[in-house]
């Protein structure tokens, strides 16, 4: 057994109290003042009356006026250790009502006077120059005083403490050179907490008794009292109130120690710890258990060995045999551990911070009641070796082996876990992802937080029982699915490299309740919007939402937080994107089609289509040479039926009063004289085009035909684009008689101008028809002049 050498802290427990009040207070609305180590030779001024914590430790502030703490109506915690106050008159606290915590430690102080404020609940006057107990009257009838630290060099009378009712008394007794021998101090507080006087002749124990004390503390025993140590614990009977002793800082022979251990098997004490205990010479062997003993707990802590020659084996055998439910032996260096010799009642063993290695306790078969085994900070190294230690103990339900050197072999050998085995803490070792092939079925808390692991591998057990599973600052890409672990609730990821694979998370994963996943590097796009749901959501606690959930990539939302990063549906699922953008294209196509019939858009196209082409030929034509026999622009030709419609629309709305346009119409333009053929003939000679109204009627005229047939003979003679057909009413390709062969063929082939019945489209209908007659006849002019 090795360790390290520390000094006893005699005011241990005030400091933790100290640093517990402090906390509190810091978390709560009252204002801290901190003025430690500030080389200040009085107590400052201008204090905030908010003020409710008052540091002012380590300086060398010699005295206190009240008008120092006037001005503080709040304050309720005031440290001034380590000044040089000599004298106080408690009087100066007469206006800090709500006072409860003075720590005038490491002072100088030899007279304390006046009476304290009644609020007063803790108060530290140990390390001081006190010659005797000073009187405590005053605290035991006028505060609510629970705490009371002291030291003195003279202890003639222990009647100033007999009338105090403590949770805690501390008696710094380290200088005292003086005991009225025979003087039993008697001691009323729950817990007692006394460092012994270094000189030897002082014998403090024999004369020490307690009234309704609980737990003792003994600081720094002589080595030469160790025979009145153990006669004091004899008078620790069975009926004595005192269950938790403690040594700190003081040294044992082997045999002295194991001594101590004998006594106490059958006294009132059930949990005894050794702090800092230096062992200075191995003159026994190893300890006899006692096969009944009342004694339940042993703490050994921080050992130091100051011997050469000391046999292991003692050691090993004392411990692992002792007949108590729970044993702690941390921070002592120790080697190795034996296996008890007979079914041991160990409940706990804790071997904290030693150099035990994985070759002990293999193959144990007395260790079936131990429930929780405590193995981290040692030199453990291989994981199946360790598993192998718990085969036999069927109790085990905690284990702790972290921050040792732990590896797995991914190898054909197999772990064998104790089968009650709850919760392990695998965490800071070197453990890869083959570590899910040795783990035990009944695991429920799985601790793996500071290890190697990249990825759950798919080819593990089925963890059923698993609900918690810790994987922080590992080397994971993505969250881990639970399909392997169908019950989990509780999933820590945080400090990984997880970007954005989520996926088989949220597939697998449905009975998550907690998931701490912040800083991980996050790759803020669309993967990422499963997470950000589930906190809108409310179905799972995200722990550290939102501060710790931010954007790394792309570079332009570095920094962002996740709560604060949107990205629509629309953008993210293509089989949505698909649907919508048909969507839209039908909807446009109906509305389309809608309007095309609603309006006849196709017609209104044709017509458009019809004029552009018109006035392409226009300006083809340009150039084109009009014979002088053209006098007119156009020769109309129509049934007598229809007639009415040719007077009153065709030819005003073609001519109109411009007169740019001529139209040859028989009733006006026929010779008299000549026979209707010959004038036929001559206005279609002397016209540029022919216009032939068709309808029913015009098909059962005679001389529509004849007409017809000379401007068709026309057309293939001279002018290719000389005819022009307006459909006035529709015409039945199978009404048409047999004879007008040459007006089927026509219609089949050539594109005609349907007069529209909605007046809306007559515009378009006139302006098409204008366009395809427009062109400058070579006589125009001549005629205009006639």
């Amino acid at each position: 057994m090795a360790g390290k050498k520390m000094p006893a802290t005699n005011n241990f427990l005030s400091l933790c109290i100290c640093a517990t009040m402090l906390w509190n207070f810091a978390s709560s609305r009252g204002l801290i003042a901190n003025y430690s180590k500030s080389s200040l030779l009085t107590v400052p001024k201008h204090l905030s009356t908010e003020t409710t914590v008052l540091d002012l430790s380590d300086n060398s502030i010699s005295k206190l006026e009240i008008s120092d703490f006037r001005s503080l109506p709040n304050l309720q915690v005031l440290i001034l250790s380590h000044n040089s106050i000599r004298e106080i008159d408690l009087g100066v606290f007469q206006h800090n009502g709500a006072l409860e915590y003075l720590d005038l430690s490491h002072n100088v102080l030899r007279n304390v006077s006046g009476f304290p404020v009644k609020s007063l609940k803790h108060v530290d006057l140990a390390y001081n120059d006190f010659a005797a107990l000073p009187h405590f009257t005053a605290f035991a009838k006028t505060t609510k005083l629970n705490y009371l630290g002291i030291s003195v060099r003279e202890l003639l009378s222990s009647d100033a403490l007999a009338d105090l009712h403590l949770d805690t008394l501390f008696l710094g007794l380290e200088e005292l050179h003086e005991h009225g021998a025979g003087g039993l101090l008697v001691f009323n507080a729950k817990t007692v907490r006394i460092v012994l006087p270094q000189n030897a002749k002082v014998r403090l124990l024999p004369d020490l008794r307690f009234n309704g004390t609980q737990s003792l503390e003994l600081s720094k025993i002589p080595l030469e009292q160790m025979e009145d140590l153990r006669t004091f614990l004899t008078g620790l009977t069975v009926k004595s109130t005192v269950l938790n002793l403690t040594i700190i800082d003081t040294k044992f022979t082997w045999k002295d120690l194991s001594g101590t251990f004998k006594t106490l098997e059958n006294s009132s004490i059930d949990h005894f710890t050794v702090l800092y205990p230096t062992i200075t010479e191995f003159n026994a062997g190893p300890f006899e258990n006692a096969d009944h003993s009342t004694l339940k707990s042993l703490t050994i802590e921080y050992t130091l060995l100051d011997t050469l020659i000391f046999d292991q084996d003692t050691i090993y055998l004392t411990f692992s045999n002792m007949n108590i439910d729970s044993l702690t032996l941390s921070d002592s260096g120790i080697l190795f551990m034996l296996c008890p010799k007979k079914p041991s009642r160990f409940k706990y063993l804790n071997f904290k911070n030693n150099t035990l290695t994985d070759t002990m306790l293999q193959g144990c078969g007395n260790l079936a009641m131990l429930e929780t085994f405590l193995l981290q900070k040692n030199r453990l190294d291989d994981l199946t070796k360790v598993s192998l230690m718990t085969t036999h103990m069927t109790s085990l339900n905690y284990m702790d082996i972290s921050q040792n050197q732990l590896y797995h072999k991914d190898s054909d050998t197999k772990c064998h876990w104790g089968e009650q085995i709850t919760k392990l803490n695998l965490s800071s070792n070197k453990l890869t992802d083959s570590v899910f092939r040795c783990l035990p079925h009944s695991i429920q808390m799985l601790d793996l937080q500071g290890n190697q692991i990249s990825a759950v591998p798919k080819e593990i057990a089925d963890l059923t029982a698993l609900k918690e599973l810790n994987l922080a600052s590992n080397r994971l890409g993505a969250f881990p699915g639970c399909g392997r672990f169908k019950n989990l609730q509780v999933l820590n990821v945080e400090n990984n490299f997880v970007l954005d694979a989520f996926s088989e998370f949220f597939q697998t994963c449905q009975n998550i309740q907690r998931l701490k996943g912040g800083r991980n590097p996050f790759g803020c796009h669309c993967e990422l919007r499963p997470l950000i749901h589930l906190q809108k959501e409310e179905s799972v606690t995200l722990v550290g939402w939102p501060d710790i959930y931010m954007c790394e990539y792309p570079s332009n939302l570095k920094g962002t937080l996740l709560k604060d990063f949107h990205i629509s549906e629309l953008e993210c699922n293509v089989s949505l994107l698909i649907a919508v953008i048909l969507g839209v294209t039908l909807f446009v196509v109906v509305v389309v089609v809608f309007l095309c019939v609603r309006f006849d858009v196709p017609w209104y196209v044709r017509m458009i289509c019809r004029w552009s082409q018109v006035k392409h030929r226009i300006w083809k034509n340009k150039s084109v040479e009009i014979p002088e026999r053209i006098q007119y622009h156009a020769f109309v030709s129509y049934s007598e039926h229809d007639a009415n419609w040719v007077k009153t629309e065709l030819i005003p709305n073609l001519e109109k009063e411009d007169g740019s346009l001529r139209i040859c119409q028989h009733e006006r333009n026929f010779i008299p004289g000549k026979s209707i053929v010959e004038n036929i003939i001559d206005c279609i000679e002397k016209s540029y085009k022919s216009i032939f109204v068709l309808s029913p009627n015009f098909v059962q005229s005679e001389w529509c035909h004849y007409e017809l047939y000379f401007a068709h003979h026309k057309l293939f003679t001279e002018n290719a684009e000389g005819l022009i057909l307006i459909l006035l009413e529709s015409i039945s390709v199978y009404s048409i008689p047999a004879r007008y062969y040459k007006l089927k063929a026509l219609m089949a082939k050539r594109t005609y101008l349907e007069w529209p019945e909605d007046k809306r489209k007559h515009a378009i209908f006139w302006a098409n028809l204008r366009a395809a007659l427009q062109i400058n006849l070579p006589n125009s002019e001549d005629i205009k002049e006639l």
